[in-house]
């Protein structure tokens, strides 16, 4: 007996994975929707019965009975008793089809028809790659988030009674909760004594810098950085049109009677500096270099801008206050980050300020994320105020401390003769030196065939470096071991061909 023709168009039309997380009866339903949003079934169309259905997908009948059950739980279908299962018209737009069998009958524009002004600045930095290892630039191992805590914790946010009133009134410039715990945790750690005035919550620390350099820069405007520098950074440097000029990074850091040397009053706007870990070579800038740059600045008029990326992850020591806790003249803006140890989406970045600069930057900030993340704040703030947040980063600091001896243990044994590098204080990355000089580019290419991937923003090469920032935060012990083994099976590749 032969199908009909519903039933030949469903054979035709679904396909489903069993390896996928999402169930069968999810995956045909969807289906059987985008063929009743695209016409291909009509309204009032018997679809054919869970026994037949079953048999038609070679599924089994319960998975049938689910299907139209869910159908008609969305308002695509309605179930007779005793006469069968029949299509409805809903007037909706087309949700995402996931079978490859259905096609549309016009394609999408590749291209506008009008023109737009295209950045080359902004231009992808990332790379596909299909190698199991990579190194980044020293970012954290997100399986050492505490998953089982943050369940409980996130739940018991949602449920806070207050909760949706702040939703309902997101435009009160209130001092809110999440902002005084956070200035009590940086007054505490960091040496701070600000309100929440001298205080902007952000999504990440890219986002605080494109705000400040918005309010800070003109076109034009000189903006000096290290020599080296960060990629990200420099991009929203010229993005706001910003002149980018590079000042040297020695032993102790950004080289400020470079500056003195070169450099007259009120030409410059601002300088760039990681204080703590200059980025990438991790050299500390000295106290000595701090006090001359905060003087120097008030001489010359110029802004300070203070990325304190990675000041969590401190293993030797205590970390050196940042420039700004010690600032009484408003020179210097801070960016840093909470919650470095935790999920990606559960951290926050931060811009200390005068508050005159905090409630301009503000305004910038009520434009790109009008909306926040509430939940987030209310969770923070209880972390916080529970201690959770430093016990997390103390338990972390130890793994990420073993790990470091661990790659300078590997590095000594493998590279000890071929390359040079610092046991870093702290951070997530070792600034390794090649000597003599190698092409880094041949290298990486040697790498990802052997299934490590050594992405370009991590190669320092000119004529007077020859480096990687090796990031080791990402990698427990065996990870390493393979890792280095692998870079040197490469750099043994690349020299005596």
């Amino acid at each position: 007996m032969s199908n009909s023709p519903v039933e030949n168009l469903l054979k035709q039309l679904i396909a489903f994975d069993k390896k996928l997380s999402q169930p069968i009866y999810i995956q045909v339903s969807q289906q059987i929707i985008s063929a009743i949003q695209l016409k291909y079934i009509n309204k009032g169309t018997a679809l054919p019965g869970t026994r037949k259905l079953s048999n038609l997908l070679r599924i089994h009948r319960n998975t049938a009975v689910a299907i139209y059950e869910e159908l008609a739980s969305q308002g695509w279908v309605e179930i007779i008793p005793n006469k069968g299962t029949y299509v409805l018209e809903v007037d909706e737009k087309p949700i995402k089809i996931t079978s490859e069998k259905v096609y549309y009958d016009t394609t999408y524009a590749t291209t506008t028809g009008f023109p737009f002004q295209k950045s080359f600045h902004l231009a992808s930095t990332a790379q596909l790659t299909n190698a199991t290892y990579t190194i980044n630039d020293g970012k954290p191992d997100l399986r050492l988030h505490p998953v089982h805590e943050f369940t409980r914790w996130y739940s018991a946010a949602m449920k806070r009674k207050n909760l949706i009133k702040k939703w309902n009134r997101p435009t009160e410039f209130s001092q809110s909760l999440f902002k005084k715990q956070l200035c009590n945790y940086l007054n505490a750690t960091r040496g701070f004594n600000i309100r929440p005035n001298n205080l902007m919550s952000t999504r990440s620390t890219e986002m605080s810098l494109y705000i400040v350099s918005q309010l800070l820069i003109k076109s034009n405007d000189v903006i000096l950085v290290g020599q080296l520098s960060n990629y990200a950074s420099n991009m929203i440097f010229q993005q706001a049109d910003a002149n980018i000029k590079t000042i040297p990074v020695d032993d102790e850091g950004l080289d400020v009677n470079y500056i003195k040397n070169n450099f007259t009053k009120e030409s410059i706007r601002c300088v760039y500096v990681c204080a703590q870990r200059d980025y990438p070579t991790l050299a500390t800038l000295s106290i000595k270099r701090r006090l001359a740059l905060v003087e120097l600045a008030k001489e010359y008029g110029f802004a300070i801008i203070e990325d304190d990326y990675d000041y969590d992850f401190q293993f030797d020591g205590s970390a050196i206050l940042p420039m700004a806790s010690a600032d009484a003249d408003g020179m210097v803006i801070y960016l840093g980050k909470l919650g470095q140890s935790l999920f990606p989406s559960f951290q926050t970045g931060f811009v200390i300020a005068p508050k005159n600069l905090i409630a301009e930057a503000n305004n910038y900030l009520q434009l790109l994320d009008n909306q926040g993340d509430l939940i987030q704040e209310q969770m923070l703030s209880e972390l916080i105020h529970e201690g959770e947040i430093y016990r997390l980063k103390k338990k972390n600091i130890i793994i990420y401390k073993q790990r470091r001896d661990f790659v300078c243990k590997l590095l000594t044994k493998y590279f000890a003769k071929i390359a040079s590098w610092k046991i870093p204080s702290g951070g997530l990355a070792i600034w390794i030196t090649f000597s003599p000089k190698i092409a880094l580019v041949k290298l990486a290419k040697e790498t990802e065939k052997n299934d490590l991937f050594l992405p370009k923003t991590i190669l320092y090469q000119d004529k007077e470096t020859c480096a990687i920032r090796f990031g080791f935060g990402h990698l427990n012990l065996e990870e390493i071991e393979s890792v280095i083994r692998k870079l040197k099976k490469a750099y043994h590749k690349i020299t005596q061909s």
